[in-house]
């Protein structure tokens, strides 16, 4: 028997044990997941090793592990000073429930008000619209290298990596990414790999089962203070990674010393009313998608959509200190869209973020803004 074929024969033992419905350690995933990264299995292993770890539902272990091999393996350094907090907020998609990009709109209105954000997206996989999607539509240099958004986080407050670049994951991550269409453990293990290891989070998850798992994860891996939540419609029949306008949403808080506070917020306790999903809902049109984007930063219209990106941007505000509640980070959040500073950030950060000295992302977001009815 081949090297090959005994290294084929053992991943494939792994995953009939996933089938089967079995743990992995963290170790054994780490390694699994450096085979997958490397491209040492054939594609069809690679797959089924994927669906398996999901369908079986992950282990807080088990994401630990696979984030690890994605750090180690595949992930561009970008150290930022840390001796401010440095927060990070995203979704992992595949949720029941979707939405416009609030996340994006939520961070834009977060950093408007001083907070440093570091973002790590990816091109929608089960969205229309995903974060690194609607951020290059408004003239985001989304293709850019790691230095080049450290570089936009220290002068703008604010950045993105491409989780699907290979100049910020130069190994198997960007491939494993193009070549599937469902959810999959890196939803959650990739997006936490972010280059600039953020030291606070705000992370939105797809399922209810996955707020307690993915809050170890994170205090395990050095998050000092930390939300995971996961959104409701009125009648908790179907969630969003989202902190919810329509209904409950479901928290988990990380503190000081891995402290672990479990609630239950709902929008009138922090001044919403409930809304309609079609009110927040995503656009068929990547371009109709971008111009209500920038009318949702500059308060002009889509009422709901502002409702929603101020309760997130709330929850950014709150983990990094800045409020002591998410009601008074709704209050101060409204006020950074109506007084401009929301929009102005966008400008400031494409000018920062964009691709070398052309211009083209000005350009963009010029176009965007005056097909909006915002030109300057």
């Amino acid at each position: 028997m081949t090297c090959e074929e005994t290294a084929m024969r053992r991943f494939g033992a792994e995953i009939q044990r996933l089938i089967g419905r079995g743990d992995l350690s963290r170790q054994r995933t780490y390694e699994l997941f450096c085979e997958v990264l490397r491209g040492e299995q054939p594609d069809l292993q690679q797959g089924a090793f994927l669906a398996a770890l999901v369908a079986k539902g992950e282990t807080p272990q088990e994401i630990a592990g696979a984030w690890q091999a994605i750090v180690e393996v595949d992930t561009v350094s970008a150290a930022v000073d840390l001796s401010v907090p440095l927060v990070e907020n995203s979704g992992t998609g595949m949720d029941e429930l979707k939405t416009f990009n609030v996340s994006s709109a939520a961070a834009l209105i977060a950093a408007a008000q001083g907070v440093r954000i570091a973002r790590h997206g990816a091109r929608a996989l089960t969205s229309r619209c995903g974060a690194v999607d609607i951020l290059e539509a408004v003239g985001v240099d989304v293709e850019c290298d790691a230095a080049a958004v450290k570089r936009s986080i220290e002068q703008t407050g604010i950045g993105i990596f491409n989780g699907m670049s290979p100049a910020v994951h130069p190994g198997g991550l960007g491939r494993i990414l193009s070549q599937i269409r469902f959810g999959s453990t890196l939803n959650i293990a990739a997006s936490l790999a972010n280059p600039a290891r953020p030291t606070h989070g705000v992370r939105g998850v797809y399922a209810d089962r996955l707020v307690g798992p993915v809050g170890e994860v994170m205090a395990e891996i050095g998050y000092q203070r930390a939300l995971v939540v996961h959104g409701f419609d009125a009648e908790q029949q179907r969630g969003m990674d989202e902190l919810s306008v329509l209904g409950p949403s479901r928290v988990v808080e990380i503190g000081a010393g891995g402290r672990r506070d479990v609630y239950t917020v709902e929008p009138e306790d922090v001044g919403l009313r409930r809304l309609r999903h079609e009110d927040i809902a995503p656009l068929d049109d990547l371009h109709d998608e971008s111009r209500r984007f920038v009318r949702v930063l500059a308060g002009r219209g889509h009422g709901a959509c502002v409702d929603a990106a101020c309760y997130n941007a709330a929850a950014v505000l709150y983990v990094a200190g800045v409020v002591d509640d998410l009601a008074a980070g709704v209050e101060r959040s409204r006020a950074t869209v109506e007084n401009g500073a929301a929009l102005a950030k966008l400008r400031q950060w494409v000018a920062v973020q964009s691709a070398g000295d052309s211009g083209a992302g000005e350009r963009r977001l010029e176009e965007v803004l005056a097909g909006a009815g915002l030109a300057a």
